[in-house]
């Protein structure tokens, strides 16, 4: 077994994960800012849409999955605290199992996932074939999609930030490039886009395994079946992974939520609001490092059964995620109407998403207490009140929904989005009393 890692939590150990990660995350938004500006250039809005909702309906089928990253994760970050190489090896080899046993599934019911989607999407005629033609290219990358989750949780719950940005960057680095060269160069629309993320996965998580076979290689354990599928640890990687996978579907629907009823609201709204939403998830993608960083410190603490130094990895947290919200919000509301046209070159569209903007500048500092939050319960594998939680933040989101569309037209349907991000955070900050005492008994 390798040594523990050092007890002290201080700036230099959350900024060593998060700056990393920010710059890592950095790219993701930008990839749909690309696709986004790319599609933008042509002259109809419906390519903006189409590729917003082929978006939209993986955020389902991938996203769903996410509890790969987030559950490998918390796994991976216990086991470095206590020293067990074995066990890294264990949790990694548990995750691709159920990544590619994800995938098989997902191919194989790909005609009746594609089928349910569009029969819920409220689109025009132009938007949903466009739409379509995007999922069925996109779906094939699958196995990598979902492999790369693995990897990406592998990689935080060791600290291996600077590994996490070379993976990232490359994978979306990549995606970029395609993307551009295939609408730009090529002329093409949705499948272009579609197409240029396929190649990328599949690059991304050939990467992804290099790195980690290289780390792996410094450490002692091997691979072995009996203990990758030693029942009980299964079972208990399972019980988080169906607790995260809830929460991630509710969280999902929430944002899907918000693009369909876009929809139904015209090609100029859902292209405006999609354009808004890439700015929002480039200010919120800035919190996450230090989302990232307290994963990866609260597992180790906990894996070191050390209190102390689980609590200093919360307080550090929070004091770079505060500092850094407050930085994103006057950012976003500075240079906000700066991306928007370059985006698009629709003049409705940029005069719609220029008008509520503001809402948008809001999110990092409605969002930072959440994002945090989740980092804490993710790093100790207390996915049941995540779970749980996120059903009670739901409810209360579409109640709030339906009370304020109405009333405020899109106005509301940001609002709405304000006050998903706050009632995460009052849920869930409530159960982390629980939790200290959960962990440390």
């Amino acid at each position: 077994m390798t040594d523990r890692t050092e007890d002290n939590v201080g700036h230099r150990k959350i900024l060593g994960i998060a700056l990393p990660v920010m710059l890592s995350n950095l790219s993701v938004p930008l990839l749909g800012l690309v696709d986004t500006a790319a599609v933008g250039q042509l002259p109809d809005a419906y390519h903006i849409g189409a590729v917003a909702i082929g978006a939209l309906i993986f955020d389902f089928v991938f996203w769903a999955f996410g509890f790969l990253r987030m559950g490998t994760s918390g796994f991976a970050a216990q086991a470095a605290g206590r020293g067990d190489d074995q066990e890294l090896r264990n949790t990694l080899g548990r995750a691709l199992v159920i990544a590619f046993g994800g995938a098989v599934l997902l191919l194989i019911l790909q005609p009746l996932i594609g089928a349910g989607a569009f029969y819920l999407i409220d689109g025009s005629r132009e938007v949903e074939q466009h739409a379509r033609t995007y999922f069925e290219i996109r779906i094939w990358s699958a196995p990598a999609a979902l492999a790369n989750y693995a990897f990406y949780g592998f990689l935080i719950g060791i600290g291996r930030a600077r590994a996490v940005l070379v993976f990232v960057l490359l994978l979306n680095g990549t995606n970029i490039a395609l993307d551009l060269f295939f609408v730009l160069v090529l002329g093409m629309g949705a499948d272009g886009v579609a197409l240029g993320t396929l190649i990328a996965e599949f690059t991304g998580a050939g990467a992804a395994a290099i790195l980690i076979a290289r780390e792996l290689n410094t450490r002692t354990g091997a691979w072995i079946w009996s203990g990758i599928l030693e029942a009980r640890a299964v079972k208990r990687m399972m019980d988080v992974n169906v607790d995260i996978l809830i929460r991630s579907l509710c969280l999902v629907f929430a944002f899907s939520w918000f693009t369909w009823q876009s929809a139904a609201a015209g090609d100029a709204v859902l292209a405006a609001n999609a354009v808004l939403i890439n700015v929002f998830v480039v200010a919120i993608f800035l919190l996450d490092g230090f989302s990232f960083a307290a994963e990866t410190h609260v597992g180790q603490a906990i894996g070191a059964a050390n209190r102390a130094r689980f609590w200093q990895a919360v307080q550090m947290s929070a004091l770079w995620a505060g500092s850094v919200a407050v930085a994103a919000a006057i950012l976003t509301f500075a240079v906000g109407g700066l991306v928007i046209d370059i985006l698009t070159i629709n003049p409705e569209v940029r005069l719609i998403a220029r008008q509520y903007l503001w809402w948008v500048a809001l999110a990092p500092l409605a969002g930072v207490a959440c994002f945090l939050l989740d980092g804490i319960f993710v790093g100790a594998t207390q996915t049941r009140d995540m779970r749980n939680m996120m059903l009670l933040t739901l409810a209360l989101y579409l109640i709030a929904w339906h009370l304020l569309v109405p009333a405020l037209g899109n106005d509301g349907r940001w609002l709405s989005i304000i006050v998903l991000l706050l009632l995460r955070a009052v849920t869930l900050g409530a159960r982390l009393p629980a939790l200290d005492r959960q962990a440390f008994s």
